[in-house]
């Protein structure tokens, strides 16, 4: 991690359903609303993203992107909406939703907060940096009664659509090893073996 000295660093709290949401899609920003007025970080800040529990864990790092509001309630995102100028977007640089980082040292007071750039490089050296990406096969599989091929692809779309993440398992496994197939529901790994259910 760099020691390069920081102008202005910043912790953003998201809630928790937000956290959810982004945990099981993936963003490349992250954009949040209804911030109001006061104390803000500008384009170029590093941001410590940070989920609202006690304590409090890092969940993400980001800089900040300029943004004009947003102007479409976004499904994702539980906040969204017609806020002209309240609007505050990061770009993720790292994201570990699946293993957050305590930050027991961080003293927020309110969404946006102003943090010591020593705490940050502290936080974000915890964090560390992305592992080595790897391929992974992804299959969601349902048997579908239907009149025809086109038909049965037509109903699969329709019920990913209404169930999707939150009641379909998702199957995913390396690329070179197929028997280590695990099912995941809501971004979780999920047991699908109705013998193994108490």
């Amino acid at each position: 991690m760099s020691e390069t000295v920081l102008a202005g660093a910043w912790a953003v709290v998201i809630p928790g359903e937000r956290y959810e949401a982004e945990r099981l899609f993936h963003h490349d920003t992250l954009e949040l609303t209804g911030l109001g007025g006061g104390d803000r970080p500008g384009p170029g800040d590093p941001v410590l993203v940070v989920r609202d529990e006690q304590p409090p864990s890092v969940v993400a790092l980001g800089r900040v992107v300029a943004t004009g509001g947003i102007e479409e309630p976004d499904p994702d995102d539980p906040q969204s909406g017609p806020e002209e100028g309240t609007a505050l977007a990061v770009t993720y640089t790292r994201q570990v939703f699946d293993a957050p980082v305590p930050a027991d040292q961080l003293a927020l007071d309110g969404p946006v907060t102003r943090i010591d750039p020593a705490v940050y490089h502290e936080l974000a050296g915890r964090v560390g940096p992305a592992p080595d990406r790897r391929k992974w096969l992804v299959s969601l599989d349902m048997p579908i009664e239907a009149t025809t091929s086109a038909e049965a692809v037509r109903l699969f779309w329709a019920y990913v659509q209404e169930l999707g993440p939150r009641e379909l398992p998702a199957f995913v496994a390396p690329v070179d090893d197929e028997l280590a197939m695990q099912a995941f529901v809501l971004g979780v790994e999920a047991n699908q073996d109705p013998e193994e259910e108490d």
